[in-house]
């Protein structure tokens, strides 16, 4: 047997990390704790199998540089200009009180300087991962306070970007602060961003739109691929800066092409697959009995991350005029610290500023924080409460006025609409013209903004893989439709929404016809399958021009929906309608015909010309400019234009054409009459 310990290293950390994901994600927590869990479980301080460090190390680089690459690929300036007013004095002040604090309580453990800094930083910056799922969650991301949220983090990751840089510096002085190499770093780093931004925002869009009109999938991947790791490489070999920073850089290069969001779509894969190796990389290096031994010190941590930074932010909320909701919801997001603070203290080892021991205890404090951080949205609401009996505090606090009720609490007899591509903008604009009140789910950023500049109501997230429909009231709403192309995803979000509201009516929309079975047995109503549609459309139209009754062809074909479009006549019911059809068809007829100009019949009433009486045949229905005016009373005026709609038995039509056909009612030098069936 061929010795494979790469592989087989890979496999143990995938399986693990998938099991430790799916246990945290069954009892309510975030995956990354399930996957920093399955770190330890394979790790050198417990029993059992032990990964090889080194080699998952490694490839936790990648990690690094793919996490760093996405942060750059979704910076957006314009977006962290619109709540500029809160995120950056925020994040700045948040930053250096973080710092400040944790560095106090190092000092009072007697570490040193160097290692006192970089604690504070490491618990200073919070987990892009965690905040981004704690709002999805709670249906946040896309509220005012969910973007301000997301403001501050991105000037955080900036933050982490720039301490990255200047760690090296730090640690060649701890003797002494040498400016000089402070001040190369910089121009270092500078010099790297000046010539990736002005050379590579020319270069790389053009690469990429060259590589897609080759039309070829693999190539584009691995051009992508190229650019993140060539680009980082290449800026810590050749700049001497970190590979993080060279990775940011480009992310946001690659954000210049018209090809950013596939871009996005190709390498999210990548991402969160290397990512995994990351967090059980950094899990391994966690000793069970160390912690076990220094307990105090870790909940003392835990409680400056969980609490400590609240409490700075909501005190930040009384000096600058933020509205007080928002700074509950930042407080909430922020109380905890992830993948940036891991790279900051893997750094700090590696430089030597940290030893180990140090370093395990800010890995214990982010597994901690990172298991509270949930329970701290549930807080949200609570705290405002408790805050409002406070008049004189929540004044102070709320100077913006009342706060909006969150969507979920404003909302009711609604139709929630899971994915605004093609079907569900029909849906939308045909709900808003008959004024039914809709909510949409929907997980692109551009699609949202779209949505918010029309105000229909939205909740930004993944339906299929977040909580985020807990927050769509469902209990409430009238239907539920998921129109997304995903069968997958669909059959995920149908199941779920069966489980929220187990009477809701639900259509889903399916691509394949083993999925329309699939997911009608896990609970939807109603499965529509566009391709097949289309197919028993041309089936209903063909049927009205063979001239069948159209009540009874959709009679027939709602029967074959209801049997997953098998056009074959496999239940009883599609015997017994179509039998109807058959008898339908050779009994009665239903024909149009449309006034025009010079009708005899424009200008009578049904009475006066009396048609059943000489025919047999009814006038059951007269169609007016848009208007269907059904079963027309006897004195309804013909008026040229309509459509009038008659039905009876073969011969009855027949004597009433040829009775509209005599002189008394059209004119030879006016032939009025235009018959449609």
């Amino acid at each position: 047997m061929h010795e494979l310990p790469l592989l087989i290293n890979i496999a143990v950390a995938l399986v693990v990390a998938f099991l430790g994901g799916v246990i945290a994600r069954r009892i309510g927590l975030p995956p990354i704790v399930g996957y920093l869990m399955a770190g330890i479980a394979i790790g050198p301080f417990t029993p059992g199998f032990v990964g090889d460090t080194e080699t998952i190390s490694q490839l936790a680089e990648l990690g690094v540089i793919f996490l760093m690459f996405g942060v750059g690929l979704h910076f957006s300036l314009k977006d962290l200009w619109k709540v500029r007013s809160i995120a950056i004095p925020g994040a700045t002040g948040q930053i250096i009180l973080a710092t400040l604090l944790g560095f106090l309580l190092s000092r009072f453990w007697g570490w040193s300087v160097s290692a006192g800094i970089i604690l504070g930083f490491a618990i200073s910056i919070a987990s892009t991962v965690v905040l981004l799922r704690g709002l999805m969650d709670n249906g946040l991301l896309n509220t005012p306070h969910g973007q301000a949220a997301v403001g501050w983090l991105v000037l955080e990751d900036l933050a982490t970007v720039l301490i990255l840089v200047l760690m090296p510096t730090l640690a060649s002085t701890q003797n002494g602060f040498n400016w000089g190499q402070l001040g190369l770093t910089l121009l270092k780093a500078a010099v790297f961003v000046v010539i990736a931004l002005f050379a590579g925002t020319r270069l790389i869009p053009w690469i990429l739109m060259r590589i897609a009109h080759t039309r070829s999938r693999e190539l584009f991947i691995l051009a992508i691929l190229a650019i993140a790791l060539g680009i980082a490489l290449g800026a810590a070999e050749v700049f001497g800066v970190s590979l993080a920073l060279g990775a940011f850089v480009a992310g946001v290069v690659v954000s210049e092409s018209p090809l950013s969001h596939q871009v996005g779509a190709v390498i999210l894969p990548f991402r969160d697959s290397i990512a995994v190796l990351f967090f059980v990389s950094i899990g391994m290096l966690v000793n069970p009995l160390y912690l076990y031994n220094n307990i105090g010190p870790i909940l003392a941590l835990t409680a400056l991350i969980v609490l400590g930074k609240p409490i700075t932010t909501i005190l930040m909320g009384l000096i600058f005029p933020w509205p007080a909701r928002t700074s509950l919801v930042v407080a909430a997001g922020l109380s905890q610290i992830g993948e940036f603070s891991f790279i900051v203290g893997q750094a700090g080892v590696a430089l030597g500023l940290l030893d180990q021991s140090q370093y395990s205890l800010i890995l214990a404090g982010a597994l901690l924080s990172i298991m509270f951080n949930p329970i701290m949205y549930r807080l949200i609401r609570p705290t405002e409460r408790w805050l409002q009996k406070v008049p004189r505090f929540w004044k102070v606090m709320d100077r913006q006025g009342v706060t909006p009720s969150a969507i979920e609490e404003s909302i009711e007899n609604h139709v929630v609409i899971v994915g605004y591509g093609r079907v569900g903008r029909h849906i939308i604009t045909l709900s808003g013209e008959l004024g039914i009140p809709h909510l949409v789910v929907e997980a692109d950023s551009q699609r949202v903004e779209e949505l918010d500049r029309q105000n229909v109501p939205t909740l930004y997230g993944d339906a299929a893989n977040s909580e985020v429909l807990t927050h769509a009231g469902l209990k409430r709403a009238r239907a539920l439709v998921v129109a997304g192309p995903d069968e997958d995803a669909n059959a995920l979000i149908v199941t779920a929404a069966r489980d929220l509201a187990p009477e809701l009516p639900i259509i889903a929309r399916a691509a394949s016809e083993d999925g329309t079975k699939r997911l009608a047995d896990l609970g939807a109503q109603d499965v529509i399958h566009p391709e097949l549609e289309g197919g028993l459309e041309i089936v209903r139209h063909t049927l009205l021009e063979l001239g069948f009754p159209s009540q009874e062809i959709y009679r027939y074909t709602d029967a074959v929906r209801r049997d997953h479009y098998d056009m074959g006549l496999n239940t009883e019911e599609e015997h017994r309608l179509l039998h109807e059809l058959l008898e339908a068809a050779n009994s009665l007829e239903v024909h149009w015909f449309r006034l025009t100009e010079g009708n005899l019949l424009v200008g009578q009433t049904l009475a006066q010309a009396n048609v059943r009486a000489k025919t047999g045949a009814s006038v059951i229905a007269i169609l007016r400019e848009g208007h269907l005016i059904a079963n027309p009373k006897s004195m309804t005026v013909f008026e040229v234009g309509d459509r009038v709609g008659l039905i009876g038995e073969t011969d009855e039509i027949e004597a009433a054409q040829k009775l509209l056909s005599e002189s008394e009612y059209v004119s030879m030098n006016h032939p009025g009459l235009e018959w449609e069936t």
